[in-house]
Formats: C-alpha cells, structure tokens, sequence
C-alpha cells in the first residue's frame, strides 16, 4: 500500500522545552486519518513540523515520497492545510483574500471557490475584520481545499463551526476524500474522528502511544462491563490485569477491559449476579484509558 505520509522518528524541541519526540506514523494513500491528543500533546507541532512551518531536531517526514524540508515548495502545490487558528488580511474582502491564494497554484480556481463557499455559507463580499470566528474558519476551508489538494491536512478544523455547519463540512470531506485525496485530521472531539476515520494515531506527552484502526481499537481489543452483584464483594474484587477505568458504586461494578476473558469468568464463578451488560466502549473512553495509564 501506497504511502502519502511517512513519518520516522520525528523529534522537536523548544530549547530544552519538549515539543515531540521519536514521533513515527504513516498515512496511506486515500484514507482518512485520525491524529488525536488533547491540547499540547504534540498535534500541532507534528503538523507544523511535517509541513516545513518549523523544522525538526531530528528525524525525517516525507509526503509523497519527497522530504518535507528539501522539497517543501513542491510539496505545498499538491497539499490543502486548516491551522487549528487562521488569522489573515483584515483589510482584505473574503473574495480578494481567495483570488490571492489560489494564484499560487497559477490556475483557475472560480468556479471552485465559488462553490465551495456556497456550501459552506460564506459570504464573499465581507472584509475579513467584519467576520465572526467561525466566518474565519470557513475562509480557511475554502482556502484549504480550492486547489483541489491530493492530501488534506486539518489540525482541528471544526472549532468555531456550528453543529449544522460542522455536519456540511465532513460531507465535503467525504466528497473529497472519494475525489482520491488523503486527509490527515488532527483533533481532540474523539467522536467527529470516530465518525471520519479508518486509523488514528493517539499521542500523549509529545509520544505516539499507539497506531491503530478504529475498529480494531473498539472491537478487537476492549470490552466495557457492568455488573450488579447479589453477592456482596469487596471494592478490589475486579482488581485483575486487564481491567481499567474500575468505578465501583455499592453493589455496582464496572471498568473496561482488555485480555483475556476467561479471568472475568473465572472471577464470576461462584458469585451471584443480579445483572450484567457487555459492550464496545467508544473511541473518547479507549482514548482515556491511554492517558490514564501511568498517572
């Protein structure tokens, strides 16, 4: 499979301040990939760094098999970018800022901004400083995609969008992603990253944690559980590896679990149980699991 995206051992540092460290993931040609950790875990600074905005200590990153630093004029031609924070001309009309931007690709791009803003409800005739937070970001949506990019990088794009407005958004992006683009979506609303996305990568402290598919972190590995105990039992009883997130409300018990389940059986044996539920947990409880590990 065809790779658009290879990171390898990324690392950045701030004078002696962490930025990231050893960060390595790739993203495949025509997927849509998910890159989630709470403010300050390294999202932006990946991005920023995989985009020659700042470079790295140390490591490499390549977008369509061509470094990110040596090649980066050529690489911008063929990628679309949201920053999580826009901040433009203000002086400038939306229509003007919009012509600007889409001459650096020295093609026509009117009718596709055009378009595009229709969908996205975007007046073009209003001067950047008239403009609420969200109009903003929806001028960097427009910027972002009227080239009609081959890779989409998005570091949290929905902040400042409406709900009605968010849900037009990630219909555009499934419409580009069917073009043929890759998108890489960096955010920490775990549920519009469920709903988008085939893999995610999870960083924590400036680390890549894990690499995974969704549906292998929801199904393959962890099982949520609630039991209510006719028997009385002690607070630790669940104590066993595998279980996480344990809550334990009088008689009620229940944590999420990855392992082997023959040690939940084993521990039920002989127990009287009024009633029990199993089920997936969701991506935002996987996500809290990794970040409560070792705290």
């Amino acid at each position: 499979m065809k790779n658009v995206i290879e990171i390898n051992k990324l690392t950045k540092y701030y004078g002696h301040n962490r930025g990231i460290t050893d960060v390595s993931f790739d993203v495949h040609e025509g997927e849509i990939f998910g890159f989630i950790g709470p403010n300050g875990a390294g999202k932006s600074t990946t991005i920023r760094t995989l985009l020659a905005l700042i470079y790295p200590t140390s490591g490499e990153a390549k977008i369509f098999g061509l470094d990110c630093i040596k090649s980066a004029p050529e690489i911008a031609k063929r990628v679309g970018y949201l920053p999580s924070e826009v901040f433009y001309y203000d002086g400038m009309k939306v229509i003007d800022l919009l012509k600007y931007s889409a001459s650096f690709y020295k093609k026509d791009c009117s009718e596709r901004i055009k378009s595009l803003s229709e969908r996205m409800n975007l007046d073009l005739n209003k001067k950047i400083d008239d403009l609420s937070f969200g109009n903003k970001k929806k001028v960097g949506i427009v910027q972002g995609l009227l080239h009609s990019p081959d890779l989409i990088i998005l570091d949290e794009p929905t902040s400042g969008l409406d709900p009605l407005m968010q849900q037009t958004f990630f219909n555009l992006l499934e419409e580009e992603n069917k073009r043929g683009a890759t998108i890489l979506m960096s955010s920490h609303v775990l549920s519009e990253v469920q709903r988008l996305c085939g893999r995610v990568a999870i960083i924590k402290d400036g680390k890549i944690v894990t690499v995974d598919s969704i549906a292998s972190l929801k199904e393959e590995s962890y099982k949520r559980f609630k039991f209510i105990m006719k028997t009385e039992v002690t607070p630790d009883f669940f104590n066993v590896t595998g279980v996480n997130d344990l809550k334990v409300d009088g008689n009620e018990h229940s944590f999420i679990f990855k392992g082997d389940i023959n040690l939940i059986t084993e521990k039920l044996s002989g127990i009287k149980i009024i009633n029990m539920w199993a089920d997936e947990p969701d991506l935002e409880e996987i996500f809290m699991h990794y970040y409560s590990k070792g705290e």
